[in-house]
């Protein structure tokens, strides 16, 4: 802060040390007529007076005490909220006990030297934690309803960014928007509804709770804040088929990674279809791209208050992120979710194994084993020729410790399964580690590709993958060769998902060991490159 007290000179002007001037100031002073010298003497009263307040001035700006005021007057709400005064003193309160706490007492820090530099701190500080609400940001609503993609099925349902004055009522299950001009994606009432869910599937939305953005023309027409929030917030759906691991991932886990990841915490989750299983089973991961306590949507009966959210969440395709100008500006990709992944679950393997004569370490094999559908029917033979072939052999079955689990995967060179959502698992392997899937009769190539191959090549792992024959699928047991089902597999395709599951995703394979072998060692090799 600048002062004029800092930019007098040391010595006031005059002559030197030493001169005597007394005499002469004597003799001036007597020619000087009384009331000369009594408006001289006035005149210099004022300028006694005026260099007091400007050293009261001074230090008083540099009390700490008149800095904690101005901090807490920083931290009011603007004069143009509608809020009443006597929901701003929490608010004001709050901030100062934020104050309090996170800045260092300029007595005991042996950092702070001086005030001067406590104020400057508390200045930065303050700006830090205002930074993310934006202030008084201007009412802005934009909507990505362009969920077709070309050449993949599942359209991607509609994303809304607010900023503005946003008031979140659970209860009403309606996002207050105050927006004047009353532009935007909405109805003849002013509203916009959205099931919140990272998956827009016609089946499953009806189970997905429907949030309305309301447009309003002022904040008389809003509920009063209960609960402030510096941070923008982000609601989303859990419904549909969570607790699938690959849906866990592709629906919700990846869309909100990909779409708060560069909040780097500092983002508020409001979730919908609340599932306290699913919350706590994926905490780690929730921490990780929050630094605050989920809310319960669909319990909480508080009006949350913010600068800026989103509704919904942005997705690519399974187990995939692309680059994109809107729903991927910061061009992330899986190779970032699998560190995302590894520093949540406190993962170490980045790399397979090192293998050769030199280290005399065999390579990690893991064969995930599979209880329901799909079962790998000649498991213990399998296991034994890739104990054969060199490998050290590793049989699970993916359960509910998700933690445990990964860390598993993370050990293993090489991780092998039947096609199914155990294989989303590669999300855990080291980058260059080999992904080996088995996949089941009826024409299965492009999911096999789409839903793991391709993903697999993103997350820069090798990948190999296994076709089963007439001759190696339970299928046979069922149905004659001259059945559609042999004949004309896309005949099944056609019929729709129902159709797939209940015949494809139903038989049990048993793989021949000769055709088998060849694949095993291309593993292998994949690994030694």
């Amino acid at each position: 802060m600048a002062s004029t007290a800092y930019s007098r000179p040391s010595k006031p002007p005059g002559p030197a040390a030493g001169e005597r001037r007394g005499p002469r100031l004597a003799k001036e002073l007597g020619r000087i007529e009384p009331k000369k010298l009594g408006i001289g003497l006035v005149a210099g009263c004022c300028l006694a007076l005026l260099t007091y307040l400007s050293f009261a001035r001074l230090f008083a700006i540099y009390s700490p005490v008149f800095d904690s005021t101005s901090l807490v007057m920083k931290n009011a709400p603007p004069s143009t909220t509608t809020v009443p005064a006597t929901e701003a003193q929490p608010v004001q309160q709050e901030s100062q006990v934020e104050e309090d706490k996170d800045v260092p007492d300029p007595e005991t820090d042996p950092k702070m030297p001086n005030l001067p530099e406590t104020t400057r701190r508390n200045e930065q500080k303050e700006a830090t934690v205002t930074k993310p609400s934006g202030g008084d940001v201007e009412a802005k609503i934009i909507c990505d309803e362009n969920g077709v993609d070309e050449g993949f099925p599942y359209a991607r349902p509609p994303v809304c960014e607010l900023a503005g004055d946003i008031r979140i009522c659970p209860k009403e299950k309606t996002m207050f928007f105050v927006n004047p001009s009353g532009t935007g994606p909405f109805d003849a009432n002013g509203e916009k509804k959205i099931r919140p869910f990272a998956r827009k599937d016609d089946f499953l939305l009806p189970g997905v709770v429907e949030v309305t953005i309301k447009s309003v023309s002022s904040t008389a027409a809003m509920p009063q804040c209960t609960r402030r929030h510096d941070v923008p917030a982000v609601i989303f759906s859990v419904a549909g088929y969570t607790d699938n691991f690959f849906h866990d991932n592709t629906d919700v886990l990846i869309p909100l990674f990909l779409t708060t990841s560069h909040l780097k915490g500092e983002v508020q989750f409001l979730i919908t279809n609340f599932k306290p299983w699913w919350v706590h089973k994926f905490t780690p991961l929730l921490k990780k791209l929050s630094n605050y306590e989920v809310i319960n949507f669909d319990k909480d009966e508080e009006v949350h208050c913010f600068r800026r959210g989103h509704l919904g969440l942005y997705r690519d395709r399974d187990l995939i992120i692309s680059p994109h100008p809107t729903r991927n500006p910061h061009n992330y990709s899986m190779v970032d979710y699998n560190r995302f992944l590894r520093r949540a679950f406190g993962l170490p393997r980045d790399a397979p194994a090192v293998l050769g004569e030199e280290t005399g370490e065999k390579p990690k094999m893991l064969i995930i084993e599979r209880k329901g559908t799909r079962k790998l029917l000649n498991l213990r033979e399998v296991s034994a020729l890739c104990e054969n072939l060199g490998f050290s052999v590793t049989v699970a079955e993916a359960g509910g410790d998700v933690r445990g689990f990964a860390e598993r995967v993370n050990a293993a060179d090489v991780l092998l399964a039947v096609h199914g959502a155990g294989l989303t698992n590669q999300i855990f392997l080291p980058t260059g580690a080999v992904l080996v899937q088995i996949v089941p009769w009826g024409k299965m190539d492009w999911m096999a590709t789409n839903f793991y191959g391709q993903p697999a090549r993103d997350m820069r792992l090798r990948y190999v993958e296994y076709y089963v024959s007439e001759e190696e699928t339970t299928l046979k047991d069922k149905y004659p060769r001259d059945h559609y089902v042999f004949k004309d597999p896309m005949h099944i395709h056609a019929q729709g998902w129902p159709a797939i599951a209940d015949i494809i995703m139903k038989q049990d394979v048993t793989v021949n060991m000769t055709r088998f072998k060849p694949l095993l060692l291309k593993a292998l090799d994949e690994l030694q490159e």
